[in-house]
C-alpha cells in the first residue's frame, strides 16, 4: 500500500486537491491487467489509446486514474499529466522499491552489439562469483530463472521495474535501446554504469535522422549516477562524438576504447581459433582470446573487458573468463554441413553488421559467400539498398528472401525483393526455408552461408516447412543429409 500524494512528489501531475488518505496497492497501465486498488495510467499508443480503455479500468476495480487528457465526471479520482509515459516509469521506480535494495545495474545501448556485450559481461561476472540478470532481445534471466524474449529489446516500464523488484541479484544488464529511451520505459532508474557500443543507419522510420537518433542514444548518459562510470567505444564515429561531448552531458567517469589517447587501444587482430588481439591500456598490454569468430565480436569484448574492470574485475580475470565465452544463441552462431560448408545464423540487421559478418568470412579464407536475407516490414526503408549494396560486395552470392512482414502485403515486399537488380550475382525465392535450403545445397567445401536478420527468433509467416525458426530449419536439414 502506497499513498498516491508520496508517489506523486515532484512529477508533472496536477494533484493540488489530491486527499493525502487515498493509497493503491498496484499500478497499471493494460485495463486487462488492472486489479482492485490500482492506480491506472492511460497511456497514448502507437496503435491504441489507454484513455479509451479508462472506464474498463474502473470497472475492473482502478482506485484512481493518471491520463493526458482533460477529463472529468469519472467515479474515481482523476490526475492530468504532460506525459503518461514518463509519470509511469517514475511511479512504477518508486512503488517497486524495495528497502535496502542496491543492485549494480548496467545499461547497454548502440545499434550493434548490445546482446554480445551484455552476454560477455554476464559471463565474467558470474565467472566471478555473482549473480547477474539480463534485460535483453534474447532473454530474460532473474534469480537464476530464463525466460525467453520475443517482444521489445527493453521491456516496458511497468513491466521493468517489476522484474528488478523480484531479483535479488548482484548485478542487473540490461539492453537500452533508443525506442526505450525516447519512450522514457527506463526512466526513474539510475545506471551504475552505461555503455555505447557503435551508431549506424538503422531506427530511421522511428527517428527520422541520424543526429536524433544519437540524441536518442545519448540520453542513457544523462541517467548514469554521479559515482557512475560510462565506457564509450571511441573506435566508432559517433561514440567519439560522444567522448568528446560528455563533459556537458554527464556527471561520473569515462573510460573507451580507441585510438591513442583512450583507455584502451585494440591491436593486431588475427583471425583463427581462437581469435585473438592485443589490449593495449596505459599499465600495459595483455592477449584476448575468443573461441568465436567475428572482428566486431572483439571490440564487443573490449568493451565487455572494460566494464568488468570498471566494476572491481582484475583485468586478467576477465581475458580469462572471455576465453571461455561460448556465444550468443543467434549471434555468429556457426554449423557446418555434411559437404563442409560453414552455415552462420546471425541477427545482422544494418549494413554495419553486414560487412563485419561478411568480412570475417573473406578473412578467415572462405572460398565462397552466400547471402541470405531480407527486410523487415514496417521499418526502416532507406537502409535497404545500401544493406544489398554491402552485400554485393563482399558476398559472392545473394538470396533475397521474406523476413517478418510484421504487417506489410506479401504482394508489395516480393515486389521490393525484385526490385533490386542482382543479375548472376544472386536471385529471390520468398519463402524463407526454401532459400535456406536452396544455399545449403549450392554451398561446398569451405564456402561460407550466412543466414541474416533472424537469429535466434522465431518465424512469424508460415513457409513451405513447419520449421519455426532458422535454427530448426538448419538441423531439420542436417538430419535429412546426415546417414543413419
Amino acid at each position: 500500500m502506497h499513498y498516491l500524494h508520496v508517489l506523486f512528489d515532484q512529477l508533472p501531475i496536477s494533484s493540488k486537491e489530491i486527499d493525502h488518505t487515498l493509497t493503491i496497492t498496484g499500478i497499471s497501465d493494460n485495463s486487462l491487467r488492472t486489479q482492485p486498488g490500482d492506480l491506472f495510467v492511460a497511456v497514448p499508443g502507437f496503435t491504441s489509446d489507454g484513455h479509451d480503455y479508462i472506464n474498463n479500468a474502473i470497472d475492473k476495480g482502478a482506485k484512481a486514474i493518471v491520463g493526458e487528457r482533460d477529463l472529468s465526471g469519472l467515479p474515481v479520482p482523476y490526475f492530468k499529466t504532460t506525459n503518461a509515459r514518463y509519470v509511469l516509469a517514475h511511479l512504477a521506480a518508486r512503488f517497486y522499491i524495495r528497502e535496502g535494495q542496491k543492485q549494480t545495474i548496467v545499461g547497454i545501448t548502440g545499434t550493434n552489439g548490445k546482446t554480445t556485450t551484455s552476454f560477455m559481461l554476464k559471463h565474467i561476472l558470474e565467472h566471478a562469483g555473482f549473480s547477474c540478470a539480463l534485460f535483453g532481445s534474447v532473454q530474460t534471466v532473474i534469480n537464476g530463472i530464463v525466460t525467453p524474449s520475443h517482444t521489445n529489446t527493453t521491456l516496458g516500464a511497468l513491466d521493468l521495474h517489476q522484474h528488478l523488484a523480484k531479483s535479488n541479484d548482484d548485478f542487473a544488464i540490461m539492453e537500452v535501446s533508443s525506442h526505450a529511451l525516447t519512450q522514457y520505459r527506463v526512466a526513474g532508474i539510475k545506471f551504475d554504469l552505461a555503455l555505447f557500443t557503435n551508431l549506424s543507419q538503422d531506427h530511421l522510420d522511428y527517428h527520422q535522422t541520424m543526429d536524433h537518433y544519437f540524441a536518442a542514444k545519448k540520453t542513457l548518459f544523462t541517467q548514469l549516477d554521479e559515482n557512475g562510470t560510462a565506457i564509450l567505444n571511441a573506435y566508432d564515429w559517433w561514440g567519439h562524438q560522444l567522448l568528446t561531448d560528455h563533459s556537458n552531458s554527464w556527471r561520473g567517469r569515462t573510460v573507451s576504447i580507441g585510438e591513442a589517447g583512450s583507455d584502451l587501444q585494440i591491436e593486431n587482430i588475427t583471425f583463427g581459433e581462437p581469435m585473438s588481439a592485443v589490449f593495449r591500456e596505459k599499465e600495459g598490454t595483455s592477449l584476448l582470446k575468443l573461441p568465436f569468430y567475428g572482428d566486431h565480436n572483439v571490440f564487443n569484448a573490449a568493451m565487455a573487458y572494460l566494464s568488468a574492470k570498471s566494476l572491481g574485475i582484475k583485468g586478467t580475470f576477465a581475458l580469462n573468463a572471455l576465453h571461455t565465452f561460448a556465444g550468443v544463441p543467434g549471434r555468429f552462431e556457426v554449423i557446418q554441413n555434411p559437404a563442409g560448408a560453414h552455415i552462420v545464423i546471425d541477427y545482422a540487421h544494418t549494413e554495419d553488421a553486414f560487412y563485419h559478418c561478411l568480412h570475417t568470412a573473406k578473412r578467415l579464407g572462405a572460398k565462397q559467400v552466400i547471402h541470405v536475407f531480407g527486410f523487415r516490414g514496417g521499418r526502416d526503408e532507406s537502409k535497404r539498398e545500401r544493406m544489398v549494396e554491402i552485400s554485393k560486395e563482399w558476398s559472392d552470392y545473394i538470396i533475397l528472401t521474406f523476413d517478418d512482414l510484421d504487417g506489410t502485403p506479401a504482394e508489395k515486399m516480393a515486389q521490393t525483393l525484385q526490385s533490386f537488380s542482382l543479375g548472376n550475382q544472386g536471385k529471390v525465392i520468398l519463402d524463407r526455408v526454401e532459400a535456406i535450403d536452396y544455399a545449403w545445397h549450392m554451398a561446398e567445401k569451405d564456402d561460407w552461408v550466412f543466414i541474416t536478420g533472424k537469429g535466434n527468433e522465431p518465424y512469424q509467416q508460415e513457409y513451405s516447412s513447419p520449421a519455426i525458426s532458422d535454427r530448426d530449419t538448419l538441423n531439420s536439414l542436417l538430419a535429412e543429409d546426415t546417414p543413419h
